[in-house]
């Protein structure tokens, strides 16, 4: 396999197996492993042989978007960012987002990836063998106007799927710089306080007679069992239970 000059940065971690790749134009003993990470700047290319199952998650980011992010995290010029090539790197940092970022795409909890996906822009830039940036410091959070508007569309919304870009168009803000300002303004990222309103719902649901997998969809959840997974994560029992106790 072959990477030819490709347009913006990849992420890559292996998830499974990876023995039998390595990379041709690099090190000939250094192969893939759960857990390695490889990035791959913009306009670089690569020679790969792969001769063994793996399972590896890619994270592709475009250019623009990655100079934006280093802008407004670290309040410097975008064109000072450069990426480093990394081949096979062991990084657990970057390891747990992108395995967050991978469990949030399977279950279908697209705000929790889409805040996994810049935490891991944001943790590689501190990284000290990548740059080693210190963040700028956040005061204030969101403005008031904004923290109520952002609010009513939660609410007005749990039933749908709610993108973290979508919420930060409400403040006309990069999503990554709202992430981080509402924290700031409530102590939780959007996908905690998303999931909170969301089991509030359904507890308010479940003292009706609804079918429960009804009451999944009208509160947001993908599936019943998704609905009951998180509902017992955040009250220590499943929605059955919780409604038997009603």
């Amino acid at each position: 396999m072959s990477y030819q000059r490709p347009n913006g940065h990849t992420f890559s971690l292996y998830l499974r197996g990876g023995a039998g790749t390595r990379r041709l134009d690099g090190s000939p003993a250094a192969r893939g492993r759960p857990g390695v990470l490889c990035i791959m700047p913009q306009e670089h290319s690569s020679e790969w042989e792969i001769t063994d199952f793996s399972q590896f998650v890619h994270l592709y980011v475009p250019d623009d978007e990655m100079r934006r992010m280093f802008a407004e995290t670290f309040d410097r010029d975008a064109r000072l960012m450069a990426l480093p090539e990394v081949t096979f790197a062991d990084a657990p940092a970057l390891a747990r987002t992108l395995r967050q970022m991978t469990q949030a795409i399977v279950a279908g909890s697209h705000l929790q990836a889409e805040e996994a996906m810049a935490q891991t822009i944001n943790d590689f830039f501190v990284d000290p063998r990548y740059g080693g940036m210190r963040p700028c410091a956040i005061s204030g959070g969101l403005a008031p106007h904004v923290r109520r508007r952002s609010l009513e569309y939660i609410e007005a919304n749990l039933g749908e799927t709610i993108r973290l870009q979508d919420l930060a168009a409400i403040g006309q803000l990069s999503a990554f710089h709202f992430q981080r300002m509402f924290r700031a303004s409530y102590g939780v990222s959007p996908h905690g306080w998303v999931a909170h309103r969301r089991i509030e719902r359904a507890k308010s649901m479940l003292s009706g007679m609804d079918p429960i997998a009804q009451i999944a969809s009208a509160c947001g959840f993908s599936s019943q069992s998704h609905m009951t997974r998180a509902f017992k994560l955040g009250t220590g029992v499943t929605p059955s239970a919780y409604r038997q106790r009603q």
